[in-house]
């Protein structure tokens, strides 16, 4: 299966379904995920949130296609998973962009060249000059200077290097934009430059629809429209920040408290 154009964008009203997923990885002794139901709605910036160890990662690598349930039912745009073989699996990872939490950016390219690299990968029928016109939109799209974009990674900040990685995520125009905990590890003022500019971002590129795990809970309440607690490998809580503050369930209430102190 090819992946979809801007001219076919899915039409159903989510862009994510799990239902009933469950996954081991010990033929069924222990089991991470415990029956994960979710439907991240289409066009929508949902935060994926929870204290370490209740299965974000695992979830995340299930939507990329990354893992196998081992029982359920993993829908992306309308497609289950599980029927696409190898190859049509990877042609369907064009519907997707990632930034990395550590930006993940090839040490030996520049800065353009990390933005032209899926391009060159999957979209072999531009010319070379197409190809870095594309380059250089999104790597202004994300606010980097042009002066940058010769660049190895290790000459930039550490924020140039956010943009950066966002700028190549975008550059197949995917229909889907997942953030795996961007933020992590960053200071305080660099933690709120990569939430506005997930916002911008989401905001800038009608249709998307951007998934962000985070374990910053104030920035979720502040940017996403939606918000998905995990509590050992269930969904504990989905909805808006003012369901998340209105909850009578005892770990959201210290979940939020801790959040909004931290």
């Amino acid at each position: 299966m090819a992946p979809l154009t801007r001219q076919q964008t899915f039409k159903g009203e989510y862009a994510i379904e799990l239902t009933d997923v469950k996954k081991s990885f010990d033929q069924g002794k222990d089991f991470i995920l415990k029956g994960i139901d979710l439907k991240i709605p289409r066009e929508s910036l949902t935060a994926i949130i929870g204290f370490s160890g209740t299965g974000k990662s695992v979830m995340l690598k299930h939507i990329l296609g990354l893992y196998e349930p081992t029982s359920g039912k993993v829908e992306v745009l309308g497609q289950d998973l599980s029927e696409l073989n190898n190859n049509d699996l990877t042609k369907f990872r064009c519907n997707y962009g990632v930034l990395f939490q550590s930006a993940a950016l090839f040490d030996d390219m520049s800065v353009l060249e990390n933005v032209c690299f899926p391009l060159d990968e999957h979209r072999r029928h531009l010319k070379k000059d197409q190809v870095i016109q594309i380059a250089y939109d999104k790597l202004k799209m994300v606010g980097l200077d042009p002066k940058h974009f010769e660049k190895l990674p290790s000459q930039i900040s550490g924020g140039m290097q956010k943009r950066t990685g966002l700028a190549r995520a975008l550059a197949l125009d995917p229909e889907i934009l997942i953030y795996d905990e961007p933020t992590t590890g960053l200071d305080p003022i660099l933690t709120e430059m990569v939430d506005n500019l997930i916002l911008e971002t989401h905001k800038l590129n009608q249709g998307t629809t951007s998934v962000m795990v985070s374990h910053d809970l104030a920035a979720a309440f502040r940017i996403a429209d939606f918000i998905v607690m995990l509590d050992a490998g269930r969904v504990l809580l989905s909805g808006t920040a003012q369901d998340f503050f209105k909850s009578d369930i005892e770990l959201v209430k210290r979940f939020v408290d801790k959040g909004m102190k931290h």
